[in-house]
């Protein structure tokens, strides 16, 4: 009999239980291969909407489909045994009504396999929330900037400067605390108010673009490996350069075949071994 105990998976509750203790490391995955390269050193891997602009070429996230997110939600957990896996559910899929973001929330969770399911919005989502947590689905809530609200709020900018914007975010963060959300992102929000409302909240926040003194952070994995450059938001910090790596690499490829360099000979079948002197 085997004795190999298998590695338990991060769960919501574990997320939960990490407020105002050890940072919660979160970063995003679209694929099996990256999410393997992830799982172990991250609490959340997030299967973010923003996949429609690092992988599909998008301007916005609005593109986004369920079909999409249920595709690469499954190709994250095929890739992960550790991590919580976060799905985010796309634009138009959850605020229509309670009933039909319970319908493709659910829908996303048996398809794909993940832990929990997250969506944008603040007091105006707390029913939802709250609708959605009674009927066994762990919500992660997402306040500040909200992308998939990006042309109602005039574009990506950072949130919070004046006092009744700071104030809402701070009464948004409280109403999906209150509503049943195991955690919550706050995005592009100005320092000081991203700091108060961790303070006031009795679940891990998790920053982007927000404050250190958030419970968790998280960034695009795209962002920070320097894959995506489109253009590089003040929050992002660069820990890796592959773009330029994988350009020489395809430059030397591109080189090697035009030069009928590659394939050589231990690359292919069937060659004969020169004989031996």
């Amino acid at each position: 009999m085997s004795t190999q105990v298998q590695a338990k998976r991060v769960t919501t509750r574990d997320i939960r239980a990490r407020k105002g203790g050890e940072p919660i490391v979160v970063l995003t995955a679209y694929t099996t291969p990256v999410a393997r390269l992830l799982d172990r050193h991250v609490d959340v891997l997030l299967v973010g909407d923003s996949l429609g602009m690092v992988l599909y070429g998008m301007d916005t996230t609005l593109g986004v489909t369920l079909d999409m997110m249920i595709n690469h939600g499954r190709a994250v957990m095929r890739g992960s045994d550790h991590a919580c896996v976060v799905v985010d559910m796309p634009f138009g899929s959850y605020q229509e009504s309670k009933e039909v973001a319970f319908r493709n929330a659910a829908r996303v969770m048996v398809e794909t396999g993940c832990s929990a399911i997250k969506l944008e919005g603040g007091r105006e989502m707390a029913d939802t929330i709250a609708f959605l947590v009674e009927r066994g689905i762990p919500v992660m809530a997402h306040v500040g900037l909200k992308p998939q609200a990006v042309h109602a709020a005039g574009g990506f900018r950072a949130q919070g400067r004046q006092s009744e914007e700071a104030a809402g975010i701070r009464a948004d963060a409280r109403a999906v605390c209150e509503a049943g959300a195991f955690s919550v992102v706050v995005e592009g929000t100005v320092e000081p108010v991203a700091r108060a409302l961790t303070t006031e909240i009795m679940i891990p926040t998790i920053g982007i673009g927000a404050s250190p003194a958030c419970d968790g952070q998280v960034l695009v994995s795209d962002d920070m490996f320097g894959l995506f450059s489109d253009f590089t938001p003040k929050f992002v910090k660069r820990y890796a350069q592959l773009g330029p790596i994988i350009d020489q690499a395809a430059a030397t490829f591109a080189a090697e075949v035009k030069a009928r360099t590659f394939p050589a000979p231990e690359h292919c079948f069937g060659v004969p071994k020169p004989p031996k002197i």
